[in-house]
């Protein structure tokens, strides 16, 4: 039992070489002189409104706001809900992921397809579903209200809508952490006499925890930027399902700072886990999958 620890570092260390060996080398390219102009004007129109916002939202007043009780409380109240969110994700989220990172069985795509959707639908429809199946009218309605149950605008309405629509991006990030784990390694760890939940938490989550993390931090990022189905479903209401990208909306019609200090905080919470997914994925093509 104890060189489990070593069996542990030697998978990781063979999977480190495995991926130094089979990763092309790099062959510096330079893009054709008619590609240039447009790839510039498309940074530039990339850049500028990035560059607007941090402008216009870094001055006295906008920072002033950001101690105005209503976007204290939607900042707060996005910080719980989304929090809740990654809870559930990780609780729910993992065990699907290695389901189907692990399993080949039939339907398979007919489950990939069906995590995989919410990510293609327009917040709006998915909105709108949420209120078909929980709603008061809804499928699962009248059963909810038996119970003295009423989801809909409520807190946690916006935890419901935030997993909708973000949780599919923590299962395919973990399903591919949990496919770069070569099997061999599990199976040797087996023979070594580990059972399976010793080799899943010494070396199978160890390998993937890159892949789970990068796609909790994706996860957590579409969950605190969610819009559409969170109006739908929970409402705009201040205090209780007002989160911050709602905040922005209702602060726009009324005071730009609040709007600007809400939109900078966030624009800036989205960079920093964009540069930290990045560095974990070391620039890899699984960033563009797991988003």
């Amino acid at each position: 039992m104890a060189e489990r620890p070593a069996t542990a570092r030697t998978a990781q260390q063979t999977v480190a070489s495995h991926e130094r060996l089979s990763r092309p080398p790099a062959r510096p390219s330079r893009p054709v002189p008619f590609a240039r102009v447009p790839a510039v004007l498309l940074l530039l129109y990339l850049a500028v409104p990035l560059l607007a916002l941090l402008w216009r939202g870094t001055g006295p007043a906008t920072l002033r706001a950001l101690g105005d009780p209503l976007v204290v409380s939607a900042i707060r109240l996005t910080l719980l809900t989304t929090g809740l969110v990654l809870l559930l994700a990780v609780l729910t989220g993992t065990p699907l992921a290695y389901w189907l990172a692990r399993s080949s069985f039939r339907g398979k795509q007919l489950v990939e397809t069906l995590v995989e959707l919410p990510i293609a639908l327009p917040p709006v429809i998915a909105g709108v579903a949420l209120l078909m199946a929980f709603g008061r009218r809804g499928v699962f309605g009248p059963a909810l209200e038996v119970f003295g149950i009423a989801l809909p605008f409520t807190t946690a309405a916006v935890v419901l809508a935030q997993l909708f629509v973000a949780v599919p991006f923590y299962v395919r990030g973990a399903a591919l952490g949990f496919r770069a784990v070569p099997r061999e390694l599990e199976e040797a760890a087996a023979v070594d006499g580990a059972t399976g939940w010793e080799a899943f938490r010494r070396i199978t989550l160890p390998l993937a925890f890159p892949g789970l993390l990068s796609g909790l931090l994706l996860c957590g990022t579409r969950a605190a930027a969610e819009f559409g189905a969170t109006l739908l479903f929970a409402g705009n209401l201040p205090g209780r399902t007002q989160t911050m990208t709602l905040a922005i909306m209702t602060a726009m019609e009324t005071d730009v700072s609040r709007a600007l200090a809400l939109a900078v905080l966030l624009m800036l919470v989205s960079l920093a886990i964009l540069l930290g997914v990045r560095a974990l994925l070391g620039g890899r093509d699984e960033l563009a999958m797991s988003g």
